[in-house]
């Protein structure tokens, strides 16, 4: 990892705790679209793709793998993974973990007119969650400047793909996929 990277990395990290702390609860910051944010959207389409994450973090706190995968468009290509393959890292993780959560911090979105309509958000977050034994936060994916590739989709926003801009700094010993 080079220098920069860790930089952007203790800066993310610092930026979490300090919106965990400042909460006042024991939630995380979940989404926040950045002071000067380079934004190419209607307040309209900002609204609908905001609220697509939101009804996902939803589904994370219930654990509700079937209503999560509702954020996943159903042409969802990452590599060589799809739909169906990313519905079975998140069984998983609900499988292994409790508490998971994540966050979001949105620094460009840029909305295209066309048919289906689409947008790309730049994105760094994290997804941290406790293990059963020994009872331990662990981050299962952390991300910066990833860009989330997005369609409106049978009346909603969903995620198509992810384009990597950095490694996924996690606990694995390989990268998982950025999960959204």
């Amino acid at each position: 990892m080079n220098t920069k990277t860790q930089c952007l990395f203790v800066v993310m990290l610092i930026g979490l705790l300090i919106g965990y702390l400042g909460s006042g609860s024991t939630t995380w910051a979940k989404l926040r679209i950045g002071t000067g944010a380079d934004i190419q959207a209607d307040a309209k389409t900002v609204q609908e793709i905001e609220a697509a994450f939101i009804r996902a973090e939803a589904a994370i706190n219930e654990g509700d793998v079937d209503s999560l995968m509702e954020l996943y468009s159903q042409d969802y290509h990452y590599g060589k993974l799809n739909k169906h393959d990313m519905k079975a890292i998140w069984e998983g993780f609900f499988r292994k973990y409790h508490r998971v959560q994540t966050s979001h911090s949105f620094s460009r979105i840029v909305a295209q007119q066309g048919h289906p309509l689409t947008a790309e958000i730049t994105c760094t977050g994290s997804i941290w969650a406790t293990s059963h034994k020994p009872d331990e936060r662990v981050n299962l994916a952390s991300w910066l400047g990833d860009i989330h590739f997005l369609v409106y989709e049978k009346g909603a926003w969903r995620i198509r793909g992810q384009d990597r801009k950095s490694a996924n700094l996690s606990n694995f010993g390989g990268a998982p996929p950025p999960l959204f």
